[in-house]
């Protein structure tokens, strides 16, 4: 179906393709090399952050990061790792893969964050070790809070879909001083360079181990390289092997698209944070249909959501959707415990609370969202504020 509002749009321009086929036809290095360095060089410079390391995707980011998080501070198998109930598999799984204990936490309706007070339970009834944010569909989560609620955990980022968002109360992009910061550049978010990931880290330990770890542990990626080097004398150092690891190295393709794009990532940034700025008001006409949205204006938008109050509205809405042409998707995976391989774990809830419906049940349930970026402009809006008149 060719919809009249689609979901994504290719943000790969044609100016970054004749950039790519330049390149593809001038060298002769085409695996990680020199454009790869000069990607994360400028992306640690764009976002703030001292390290950047780019990967495959956002998720093998995702996973590397916590591989490297549990070498580096030792994280025991069995430590509670605390996450929101709704978020994308991938920050879940390798919680999972490498043994330790998730607690998964209700969200909040407005950014869909973690609900502070379920958090305060959880602070009181578990020894939480590491906690992975997410921020998740352009907002800015409350690190600050979480901090203190939680002041001797490592807490590391999700921003993958979160690009140039703002944290609060300093101003900075997130990610910029995180411990460790995912970001992902797969098709349809702020930038792509097809598929292909970043972390950022202002732990220079940290961001050494991780890349040892993502070319399958190699110490000539390390810094310590000489170090390892005298440790292990009867091993060659070509192939000397400090720790494990993975192939998860990006390639210079992708790194010459990226560079392209990031040239005007804080133009689309802008732009999805002023449609996003035009929907919230929208939405304000609606308020006995939706529950209301964040409206900070540090978000960095990835999509249009909304929280329907009822399961009918949903309905409604999504016929309205298909009759005037808009793709829409559900609001993540929704209540990932309802999805069918985390059907053994269960959400912790404040006590007294267990009986009434979660925020996340209501995501699940009533929530969905449409495109938002830098390509949606004034028609999409009156097609959308003609739809909504209909509910």
């Amino acid at each position: 179906m060719k919809y009249k509002w689609p979901l994504m749009q290719n943000s790969i321009s044609f100016m970054d393709r004749m950039r790519l086929a330049r390149f593809i036809l001038t060298t002769d290095r085409f695996t990680r090399g020199e454009k790869v360095e000069e990607f994360e060089r400028t992306w640690s410079k764009w976002l703030g952050a001292k390290y950047s390391l780019n990967v495959t995707s956002g998720s093998t980011a995702n996973f590397l990061l916590v591989a490297s998080i549990i070498d580096k501070f030792n994280v025991k198998k069995g430590n509670y790792a605390l996450m929101p109930a709704s978020t994308w598999p991938t920050n879940v799984n390798p919680v999972i893969q490498f043994g330790l204990n998730p607690i998964f936490c209700d969200i909040n309706l407005r950014d869909f964050s973690f609900d502070i007070e379920s958090l305060e339970g959880i602070s009181s009834q578990y020894d939480i070790r590491m906690v992975f944010v997410t921020h998740l569909l352009g907002y800015a989560a409350a690190n600050h809070c979480y901090r203190k609620i939680f002041p001797d955990a490592i807490i590391i980022d999700d921003v993958c879909e979160a690009h140039g968002c703002l944290s609060f109360p300093d101003g900075k992009k997130v990610g910029a001083d995180s411990l460790g910061a995912t970001f992902s550049f797969y098709f349809g978010h702020h930038m792509s360079t097809i598929e292909g990931g970043m972390i950022s880290t202002c732990d220079e330990e940290l961001y050494d181990l991780m890349k040892m770890k993502g070319a399958h542990g190699m110490s000539r990626h390390s810094k310590n390289a000489d170090f390892y080097a005298l440790q292990h004398p009867d091993i060659d150092r070509q192939f000397l092997f400090p720790t494990d690891g993975y192939n998860f190295r990006s390639n210079e393709l992708m790194a010459v698209l990226g560079l392209s794009q990031l040239k005007r990532l804080d133009e689309s940034i802008a732009i999805r944070r002023s449609n996003y700025a035009r929907f919230c008001n929208l939405l304000e006409k609606y308020e006995s249909y939706f529950y209301p949205l964040d409206s900070a204006p540090g978000n960095s938008s990835f999509c249009l959501p909304f929280v329907c109050k009822t399961r009918t509205v949903r309905n409604r809405l999504v016929s309205l959707f298909a009759a005037y042409g808009i793709e829409y998707r559900p609001i993540v995976g929704g209540n990932l415990l309802r999805q069918p391989y985390l059907t053994g774990y269960k959400l912790s809830r404040p006590v007294g609370k267990e009986q009434e419906k979660s925020n996340v049940d209501i995501l699940h349930d009533n929530g969905l969202y449409i495109g938002n970026n830098q390509f949606v402009g004034n028609s999409e809006f009156k097609l959308l504020e003609n739809l909504l008149d209909l509910l």
